[in-house]
């Protein structure tokens, strides 16, 4: 729910309690078609077993490179103990994500809402690092493990009714990126009545195109969390249009395409012919890199996806994915498409 640099040296930190100096695990490098991977490897200046290096410098070492339009750095957790670098560079003509213009409004949430969703971040933080961060999304938002974060999320289900319609405009229009991510994470708790959900719905897709990393981030939670809640509630009528997550799929930062592919690995579960057809010509040449991270839990949402592109079952592509025969998977994903591409490793 904050920014993923933290959170995921926090984790790295909890893993390797005796050395609390972070490093660089494996650095990958995603988007790069024309601009030799190499290339963006070495303008990072830091290999395996370095410590981790500046983001902003590493950014802006990489931005330098002909052909880059834009970078993104981002550190996860973890291998072998140490950081995954995640790098995502935008070339020019590359496709990319069409962000939402700056709002410029001084609209706040109620003082008393911000201020419990400010004490559950703190509550989150706590808890992982006591190890009770469990979460449910059962019943169509975040229910946490830990009974203090559990207790202020149930208190999230009457204040967000109650102020559904400055939610929405805090969304769309504060200027203020704190505001409007508190808003993404709390509309998940809204009511599910036919209209108030469609509405709660159309606020939240237009986060997915906010230009703050957290205001998106807090959407996709939102909206996978009601997603799999409605997968368990049928009668509740509610389907998500796949178009903003396919195209988070092409995104320069590494998050977006991480919970994007999370989400949509769910959507694509009733093998949705038009939803197949809009990620293989939207987002494939993302899928498949994504799919060969080292990272294994990184790449299987991605393999999953290749592999309903290539028409597999699930019996098939889980097979494949224990049989370490990912390169056959995405090579018929990608004989399905007609179009070739080159890859680097």
């Amino acid at each position: 729910m904050r920014h993923y640099w933290p959170l995921a040296l926090a984790l790295c930190v909890l893993a390797k309690a005796d050395d609390i100096t972070p490093r660089v695990g494996l650095i990958e490098v995603y988007g790069a078609r024309k601009v030799s991977a190499e290339k963006i490897r070495s303008a990072i200046q830091a290999k395996a077993g370095d410590r981790l290096p500046s983001r902003e410098q590493a950014e802006e070492r990489i931005d330098k490179l002909s052909g880059i339009l834009a970078s993104r750095v981002e550190a996860a957790c973890c291998s072998n103990r140490n950081m995954i670098l995640y790098v995502g560079v935008q070339e020019r003509d590359a496709p990319h994500v069409e962000y939402n213009p700056a709002p410029t409004s001084d609209v706040q949430l109620p003082a008393s809402l911000y201020e419990s969703y400010r004490s559950l971040l703190d509550s989150v933080e706590a808890s992982l690092r006591g190890r009770n961060a469990d979460e449910d999304l059962t019943n169509g938002y975040s229910l946490m493990a830990d009974p203090e974060s559990r207790e202020l999320q149930q208190s999230f289900l009457p204040a967000v009714e109650q102020n559904l319609v400055v939610l929405d405009k805090v969304i769309r229009q504060s200027a203020d990126a704190e505001q409007r991510a508190a808003a993404a994470y709390l509309l998940q708790y809204g009511p599910r009545g036919p209209h108030v959900i469609r509405t709660t719905i159309d606020a939240l897709q237009y986060a997915l195109r906010d230009q703050e990393d957290m205001v998106r981030e807090n959407a996709i939670h939102s909206l996978h969390a009601i997603e799999l809640g409605a997968k368990l509630h049928p009668n509740q009528g509610i389907q998500l249009e796949p178009t903003w997550f396919v195209e988070l799929m092409n995104s320069v930062v590494w998050s977006d395409r991480r919970n994007a592919s999370l989400v949509l690995v769910d959507i694509t579960e009733s093998r949705n012919p038009d939803t197949l057809q809009l990620l293989r010509d939207r987002a494939l040449p993302s899928v498949l890199e994504m799919a060969r991270w080292h990272d294994l839990k990184h790449a299987l949402p991605a393999f999953i996806l290749a592999g309903r592109l290539a028409g597999m079952d699930e019996k098939a592509i889980k097979q494949a994915w224990l049989g370490d025969d990912r390169e056959t998977v995405l090579k018929e994903a990608l004989k399905r498409q007609g179009k070739h591409f080159k890859y680097e490793n």
